[in-house]
């Protein structure tokens, strides 16, 4: 899943980066409200935090042009602590509110409930993905093929999610290590190649209809090849 961190504190929003990105989130970090602004209203994501004291817009001013444009959920994050802001952020259509400083395994429950509780109004499964007996489901991160659970790492969660969400689209090894590792690609990193064995072998070895190709040259492709 993608979140988008609009903070401008270097060192907290790094902070966040990291460990949202350890438990197998895709993260992007604006730094400022306009750039925020931007990427909350242009992207597509599933959870956005929020930081009320911004530069150039202020968090008040990205959530209003959010709620412009859709229902993204929203968990403000804030220095403040006065009963009116946290008020004036749910009012203004914030889901949720944390204030700084706040321990890093109370944020991570948050964010999982506030996705949990959107999965839970979308309508059509929005949180299922499915291709041939393989099925993921995006709230509870869980992945299965005929019915059996597969016991992937959150990293492994993030790839084989990605791969799903753009199957039949050949991904560069470029493109994964930026997408799932936030790393610029290094030719003599083999970092994406043991993490597509290591995905295959509980994706495909036990089964019998293979899913994740190799493109010789050019990458790898999610897409049920049986028909």
């Amino acid at each position: 899943m993608r979140l988008l961190v609009i903070e401008d504190e270097p060192k907290l929003a790094d902070y966040l980066h990291k460990g949202l990105s350890e438990n197998g989130y895709v993260v992007d970090v604006a730094s400022d409200g306009i750039r925020g602004r931007l990427l909350a209203c242009e992207g597509e994501y599933d959870l956005v935090l929020l930081d009320l004291m911004l530069p150039g817009i202020d968090g008040f001013g990205v959530l209003k042009a959010m709620r412009e444009r859709g229902q993204t959920p929203v968990l403000m994050l804030t220095a403040r602590d006065k009963i009116e802001d946290r008020v004036r952020g749910l009012q203004d259509g914030a889901d949720d509110y944390l204030v700084k400083p706040f321990a890093f395994s109370e944020l991570l429950a948050r964010v999982g409930a506030l996705l949990r509780r959107g999965s839970n109004g979308a309508s059509g499964g929005g949180t299922q993905l499915r291709l041939a007996d393989l099925e993921i489901d995006l709230a509870s991160r869980k992945a299965q093929r005929e019915g059996k659970r597969l016991d992937l790492t959150a990293k492994e969660f993030t790839l084989l999610t990605l791969l799903l969400r753009r199957r039949g689209q050949v991904l560069s090894r470029t493109t994964l290590a930026e997408q799932v590792w936030d790393m610029n690609f290094d030719s003599d990193t083999n970092v994406v190649e043991v993490a597509v064995r290591r995905l295959r072998a509980k994706l495909d070895d036990p089964f019998q209809n293979k899913l994740l190709h190799t493109v010789r040259g050019m990458g790898y492709v999610l897409e049920d090849r049986s028909a």
